[in-house]
């Protein structure tokens, strides 16, 4: 099988039609993806940063390390831009221990495998304890930190960038050659996210996009008075160190977010549980399969709302337990909490646990998964 090369890092550009109908030659489009250099990897790899800037105003960074998304730059009910997730202003910030896998894409496999270990068609594989005692977000060198080759896409209409990556068999301890691409598009007011993946022999996938919003900005206070509404009736509980138990449960108590509430209105039941906080998957009532609405998040101070929708059936709600301070872009210091992920997936352990849909990709299959990231003001 075979991705679309790479393009070479060049001022790169949403193209216009060369000529109009009369063969009179077009005015030049305007710039809406640009290339620029965001230094080398402690290996010495060199890594690109594209900044895509849609019609509406919103303006979004993504570096070939990690395809992570860096900076995203959102209007708020003023139409004051402000950039909503955390990450750090250079690579060394990226590849240092406060780098919690601020927007990153995670995997083969995102969230947790129990005991770094699972069986497929009869083999035992063993991955690394990242997370003891359990496997987490794809292992110690996985996809959050490889640099992937990158190309703009001539999309007329939004301005898009697709990242690619070979991940060659017994990676990370997974088996099999996996062909990835995760592609990045801006329109007036979406950022969409579209992963897919091919595998010469059957190995499991679960991939994620890993961003810590905080809608007031990156380094505000923290994110408690956010309010969060969850497509989601039920949830998989988990054991003490947060692998499901293999049950799926009504939510209740401080998890019940079917209707709008404030993220910090119940989270000190969470304070003395295993998550501390919440780090919990829901079961989204869509099911997964189409694309349908998952959550929002609103921020009243800003009057900014982000929804999400996916594809995929679970949706893992993280609540920045073990931000500490660590200081981001602009020098500012990212306090416990000072922001939300909110995880598109496949469910945890998923591997694991047969009565949770397969994320076992098989040869002559495709994985797919399309992530919308939909803001407005009010």
């Amino acid at each position: 099988m075979r991705l679309p090369a790479s393009f070479a890092a060049v001022p790169a550009l949403v193209l216009a039609c060369a000529c109009s109908s009369t063969g009179a030659e077009a005015p030049p489009a305007e710039v809406r993806v640009e290339v620029s250099d965001f230094g080398k990897t402690a290996r010495g790899e060199p890594v690109e940063l594209y900044t895509l800037r849609g019609a509406g105003g919103i303006v979004a960074k993504v570096m070939t390390c990690g395809a992570t998304l860096t900076e995203l730059h959102v209007p708020d009910a003023r139409g004051a831009l402000a950039d909503v997730v955390l990450g750090f202003d250079d690579l060394a910030g990226y590849e240092s221990g406060a780098n919690q896998y601020f927007g990153c894409t995670t995997g083969r496999v995102a969230n947790r495998i129990a005991r770094g270990t699972f069986e497929l068609d009869g083999k035992v594989y063993t991955l690394a304890v990242n997370d003891p005692p359990n496997h987490l977000h794809g292992g110690v060198r996985a996809l959050d930190k490889v640099v992937w080759k990158a190309k703009v896409l001539d999309e007329r209409e939004e301005p898009a960038v697709r990242f690619t990556y070979h991940s060659p068999h017994g990676e990370e301890g997974y088996p099999g050659d996996l062909e990835l691409e995760v592609t990045y598009s801006l329109s007036r007011d979406e950022l969409r996210i579209a992963y897919r993946a091919e595998a010469d022999q059957p190995t499991p996938v679960n991939l994620t996009h890993h961003s810590y919003f905080n809608l007031a900005g990156a380094g505000s206070r923290d994110v408690l008075d956010h309010t969060l509404w969850i497509a989601a009736a039920r949830y998989t509980p988990t054991d003490e160190t947060l692998i499901p138990t293999g049950a799926i449960a009504a939510v209740n108590g401080p998890l019940d977010f079917t209707r709008p509430r404030r993220i910090g209105e119940r989270i000190a039941e969470l304070d003395g549980t295993p998550a501390r906080g919440y780090d919990h998957n829901f079961v989204l009532d869509g099911g997964g399969g189409s694309l349908e609405r998952a959550c929002r998040l609103a921020d009243p101070a800003s009057g900014r709302v982000m929804e999400i929708f996916t594809t995929k059936p679970g949706l893992q709600l993280y609540s920045g337990n073990f931000l500490a301070g660590q200081v981001g872009k602009g020098g500012l210091a990212y306090p416990h909490r000072g922001a939300v992920c909110l995880e598109t997936q496949y469910f945890p352990d998923s591997i694991n646990q047969p009565g949770f849909p397969s994320i076992v990709l098989a040869p002559g299959g495709v994985y797919e998964h399309v992530t919308v990231h939909r803001f407005r003001a009010e």
